[in-house]
């Protein structure tokens, strides 16, 4: 099988979607109301009020429904991203996981247990050891070396200083800071002191990270080298993780399933290439009319059945490959790609196929395969599209 080649300068590269594990999710939210305002208790469960909008709400009422009716799981070891513009309630959702923001309403479970019923000590415990957050703003000690900004929440814990440390020299090192641990943030750029909060937060092995905005104030190119940051240290530990943007490429390249909101409600959720190739609404298909189709959609969605003899010819790629890579391909082999699992050819991708995706298309737009008349897919090898 011939390699695939190497992604394009600029391709997103999210990592492989996570499958969501609905038997045994990390969280799972049904039905979440978080509403502002007086006898707030009253909205969810006023028929004549939920089917509003939110501006209608806020007119009869007085109050501003921030979460309405949000149901999710959200799979262990997956990276789930809530993107919105300012005001859509995702900020307000993440903190609500947390109880940071006590919900109106709704069911919030944290592997099975009520997060809804938990006492004042099993919250604590809960923000302490389970699930860190890392904030838009870093909240780092002014009057702290790195080290000790880093140790903080083992300190809390109430970890020897010794072994609280040398936790903290091992984070330091693990999101790229050696060497800097004696360091005052005041010394520090902003990138580095937005790692030295995400190495805070990793130095509790929480079970799950939390990220509100944390890369929002940062420059484009520190706010890359973060975001990379985030899929390396996934991609070894595989920890779960919750990340709140406004930035619909940043949702792109971390997320394993997006859920985009408006308003306080979920208008879509699913996979990067879901929310791309097929939009829910108008206003989701805006949000991402100007997102590089090729980069995000895979092959998988582009192919077609393959002739006769094209099932065993031709450059193999892994169904998950992005349309941009297929490009490079066919334009260096002059011919088409085979898209191939577990050593079994699903179908074939040709030039017309990826310029259909390329220019905002349907691929099966691109009509029948050359020869499709005259040719037929190889039996029992050969996956219908």
């Amino acid at each position: 099988m011939t390699a695939a080649p190497a992604t394009p300068s600029g391709a997103f590269s999210a990592p492989d979607a996570v499958t969501p594990e609905t038997d045994d999710p990390v969280f799972s939210v049904r039905n979440l109301w978080k509403v502002f305002g007086p006898k707030a208790d009253r909205v969810p469960g006023d028929t004549s009020l939920t089917g509003l909008s939110a501006t209608e709400v806020r007119e009869r009422t007085g109050c501003t429904a921030a979460v309405r009716d949000v149901s999710f799981d959200v799979a262990r070891g997956e990276v789930f991203v809530v993107m919105g513009l300012s005001g859509s309630g995702k900020s307000t959702l993440v903190r609500c996981l947390t109880r940071l923001i006590e919900p109106t309403a709704g069911t919030l479970h944290i592997d099975g247990e009520d997060v809804l019923a938990m006492d004042r000590s099993r919250l604590r415990e809960l923000r302490r050891t389970r699930a860190a957050m890392v904030f838009q703003h870093f909240g780092l000690l002014p009057h702290r070396t790195v080290v000790d900004n880093v140790a903080y929440g083992l300190e809390i814990q109430g970890v020897g200083r010794a072994e609280r440390r040398a936790r903290a020299a091992e984070m330091i090192e693990k999101v790229g800071l050696a060497g800097l641990g004696e360091r005052r943030p005041g010394q520090l750029s902003g990138g580095q002191q937005q790692r030295v909060g995400l190495a805070r937060a990793l130095a509790v092995d929480p079970e799950v990270l939390l990220f509100d905005e944390p890369f929002s104030a940062l420059d484009p190119l520190i706010r890359r080298d973060m975001q990379e940051e985030v899929i390396r240290l996934h991609r070894e530990e595989g920890r779960t993780m919750v990340f709140i943007t406004h930035d619909l490429a940043e949702a792109l390249r971390i997320g394993d399933r997006i859920a985009l909101m408006r308003d306080g409600e979920i208008v879509q959720l699913g996979t990067p290439e879901e929310i791309v190739a097929a939009p829910a609404d108008d206003y989701v298909r805006d949000f991402v009319r100007d997102v590089p189709r090729e980069q995000v959609i895979s092959v998988r969605r582009a192919m077609r059945p393959a002739l006769a003899g094209e099932a065993d010819t031709g450059v193999a790629l892994a169904p998950g490959t992005v349309v941009a890579e297929a490009v490079e391909a066919v334009a260096r082999s002059g011919g088409h790609v085979r898209v191939v699992e577990d050593g079994r050819t699903l179908g074939v991708v040709d030039h017309a196929r990826l310029l259909a995706v390329v220019a905002g298309l349907d691929p099966d737009a691109a009509g029948p395969a050359p020869d499709a008349a005259d040719s037929h897919t190889t039996g029992g090898e050969v996956a219908a599209v």
